[in-house]
């Protein structure tokens, strides 16, 4: 159903059926479609009033019927995740479409989401299908292990999925090392076993800060 035509053009072919996209993300079709604005990017009343306290604005639409349609978002590289009944976490703005068959929500990250701006909670995606998520140049996909923890810039995670714990290292980050850091700056350090997605351009941050 999803497909990559180059590095930065979704292509969805459907029979009938339906994807979830990014408001805006879609550049042309063919066939017979229709689109239907969705309120947010998750279900319930918790995703509503998440979304509210945070300020996270996530529009996504429906778009269901006969034919492709053809998804893109600032030329930012798309990347194809597949999923088999586990849970995919994706920073909001990294995330362009998901098919039907993938539930979307929110869940709490605690002190990332508050340096970066991006509020408190990050879209979870989970279920059997696929998704696409956006990566400001081509995304690295680094395995995490027992043996091998994992420590990243704040500025570059995108997405990760698999069974993974979560830690925020205060201290000495990437940029200061570079003479840009200001504060106190942090990592985010995951361990146990899974995969985590890193682009390599930094979001725009607080200067990874608190």
């Amino acid at each position: 159903m999803f497909r990559l035509q180059g590095s930065k053009v979704l292509a969805v072919d459907m029979t009938g059926d339906a994807v979830k996209a990014k408001n805006g993300s879609m550049v042309a079709y063919d066939g017979q479609m229709a689109f239907k604005k969705l309120s947010g990017g998750g279900e319930g009343l918790r995703r509503m009033v998440t979304r509210r306290i945070t300020g996270e604005q996530m529009t996504v639409m429906e778009v269901r019927g006969q034919g492709t349609c053809w998804f893109a978002d600032r030329a930012s590289e798309i990347n194809l995740v597949s999923l088999q009944g586990d849970k995919l976490y994706v920073e909001s703005s990294n995330l362009l479409a998901t098919d039907a068959g993938l539930r979307t929500g929110t869940t709490f990250t605690g002190l990332r989401g508050a340096s970066q701006g991006n509020g408190l909670f990050t879209t979870t995606v989970e279920g059997h299908g696929q998704a696409a998520i956006m990566s400001d140049g081509p995304a690295v996909v680094l395995r995490v292990s027992a043996q091998y923890p994992l420590t990243v810039d704040p500025g570059a995670y995108i997405a990760h999925q698999g069974n993974l714990r979560q830690s925020f290292q205060s201290g000495v980050t990437f940029r200061t090392f570079l003479g840009e850091g200001g504060g106190e700056a942090f990592q985010i350090r995951f361990e146990g076993d899974g995969l985590v997605y890193v682009q390599p351009s930094e979001r725009n941050t607080i200067a990874g800060d608190v």
